[in-house]
């Protein structure tokens, strides 16, 4: 049964665009399609929607549940909804999967229109920059101008950071949550070590696993267990496993399982080895490493920041120590640094890093709070700053169709 509080049952969109996406690495993405979804609906003059940003392992499917398909709540499901944090009463909602993820939009998995083959590790390498280029790509096509929000937690609050900086006079807040101006060096590190888990798989074939009729499962799952690992903070695991055998452990073994921790990462590592593509992994993972918007100004973030002009939400955890508070308080200085109106959430949470997943009251009152702000400035109309107006939306002047040879009323806009 589906929650009073739940969107419901919501059905994925999919979007098709001809017109080819220019990367920073210097290789394009041609023909390539988007998978989204929506909650809620879109406000006369298209001034209330929120685009969340998906994190690693995540998807489009922000909120809701499939039909026929029992536990496939969305993986912000109870931060989405009506009377929830961000309420679709109020907001027209959207959830993009980004190009080179293996749930719908096209990545490793699809077939290259230039090869008639599977991409495989042949897929072109992608940035948050890319992503959020063809975000924008997406709203053009869905005639949406300008964005109240863009929300985003960890890789996603990258992502939230980056539209404040490419497209500053399209959206009107920023909320990012559990994230970075950048990688340090040991969290580039942890992926690194994650990424050689897979590549050394013998199934992996140097990324043309599919051709060969195998998929790396071995080094997926080593890959989660050790990113799962960095998403816990020590007294969530103590709390949660201590030091607990699983019962009938036969002991004295290196290489059977005898603590209930060891039993939980190889749970988790082969579930993500079900249903996870090696090549997205690898590819998201580097995302997450490029990411430095400083680096374009010397290694000043409080430069980089300076084309910002939209309002920031920056929300972090105590035990947060792979995204730590202080990654956040980075970012605050250089915004304050140029008198951007900046809010700042520190949680006292004891969940680490997927503290940003959960339903701490604390975190959930701040983003709530923070809508509740963001849905007057539609409730009640003003003239607002110079820079926030509507953008043109290129695919329909003169007669022109979006990207793909859709109307906007075939991708499933109110």
């Amino acid at each position: 049964m589906v929650a009073i509080d739940s969107v419901g049952e919501v059905t994925p969109q999919h979007l098709h665009f001809a017109q080819a996406l220019p990367l920073r690495s210097g290789a394009q993405l041609r023909d390539y399609t988007l998978a989204y979804e929506t909650y809620g609906t879109l406000n006369a003059d298209r001034s209330n929607a929120v685009l969340v940003c998906h994190a690693l392992n995540a998807s489009h499917h922000v909120a809701g549940t499939y039909a026929g398909q029992p536990k496939s709540e969305g993986w912000w499901d109870n931060l989405v909804g009506p009377g929830k944090p961000l309420d679709t009463n109020r907001f027209f909602v959207i959830g993009v999967n980004n190009p080179g993820s293996c749930f719908g939009s096209t990545g490793p998995m699809q077939t290259n229109p230039d090869t008639g083959k599977i991409y495989g590790a042949d897929f072109p390498v992608v940035t948050v920059e890319d992503w959020v280029d063809v975000q924008a790509r997406l709203l053009d096509a869905l005639d949406i101008g300008q964005l109240a929000a863009v929300l985003g937690g960890s890789l996603g609050g990258m992502q939230a950071l980056s539209w404040s900086l490419r497209y500053p006079e399209r959206l009107r807040h920023c909320i990012a949550v559990a994230t970075a101006p950048n990688l340090s060096a040991q969290n580039i590190a942890f992926n690194e070590v994650a990424r050689r888990a897979i590549v050394t798989d013998p199934e992996f074939h140097g990324g043309h696993f599919y051709a060969h009729g195998t998929l790396p499962r071995r080094g997926l799952r080593v890959a989660r267990m050790i990113g799962h690992i960095t998403y816990l903070s020590d007294d969530a695991m103590e709390a949660k496993f201590g030091r607990e055998r699983q019962p009938g452990a036969s002991g004295f073994s290196t290489q059977d399982i005898e603590f209930q921790i060891e039993s939980y990462l190889r749970h988790q590592g082969d579930k993500f080895s079900e249903y996870f593509d090696a090549n997205t992994y690898l590819l998201i993972t580097r995302a997450l490493d490029y990411f430095d918007p400083a680096r374009e100004f010397g290694g000043d973030l409080t430069a980089a920041f300076a084309a910002a002009r939209c309002k920031f939400q920056l929300v972090s955890f105590t035990t947060d120590w792979r995204f730590a508070p202080a990654r956040s308080r980075e970012i605050v200085k250089a915004l304050v640094d140029h008198k951007r109106d900046v809010s700042y959430a520190e949680i006292d949470a004891p969940h680490g890093h997927d503290a940003f997943l959960l339903d701490d009251p604390r975190y959930h009152g701040v983003l709530r709070a923070c809508f509740d702000n963001i849905a007057q400035e539609f409730a009640e109309p003003s003239a607002g700053p110079p820079w926030a107006t509507k953008r043109p939306n290129p695919w329909t002047s003169a007669g022109e169709r979006p990207p793909g040879g859709q109307e906007r009323s075939d991708v499933g806009v109110p």
